[in-house]
């Protein structure tokens, strides 16, 4: 499984500027220029239903719309009932990692995060 293809639309979802813009920074040195940000969910559903983005970073605690909400709303769009949604979080207990993959998550990235950990996941959520 290889790397997307680098003209794919990324939309990064965050409430904490400095985290988009640590996740945007990775993403520019993988060669991934094509990247949108939103810091809430509602905003989020806003930017997707507005435009088709191939692939989702998504924050899971975020005022307005928690994660796992967001992640519900993207899956009941018929456009993005594939598209891959990687949950970025300091949730790391089984219980919410389970209850993300039963409402549909790719992946999941535990903060803090390591540059190669994101490549990584970037790299095992994305289907050919």
């Amino acid at each position: 499984m290889g790397m997307p293809p680098k003209e794919i639309k990324i939309l990064v979802v965050d409430d904490h500027a400095m985290i988009r813009n640590i996740i945007k920074d990775i993403l520019a040195k993988l060669g991934y220029s094509n990247v949108k940000d939103a810091e809430n969910g509602m905003q989020a559903i806003e930017k997707l239903k507005a435009e088709k983005f191939d692939l989702v970073f998504l924050d899971w605690n975020m005022p307005v719309m928690q994660g796992i909400d967001v992640l519900r709303e993207i899956r009941k769009i018929p456009a993005y009932k594939d598209t891959p949604v990687i949950m970025v979080t300091a949730e790391a207990e089984k219980e919410k990692v389970l209850a993300a993959i039963q409402e549909g998550v790719t992946n999941y990235i535990v903060k803090p995060f390591k540059p190669a950990t994101l490549k990584e996941k970037l790299a095992e959520s994305w289907k050919d």
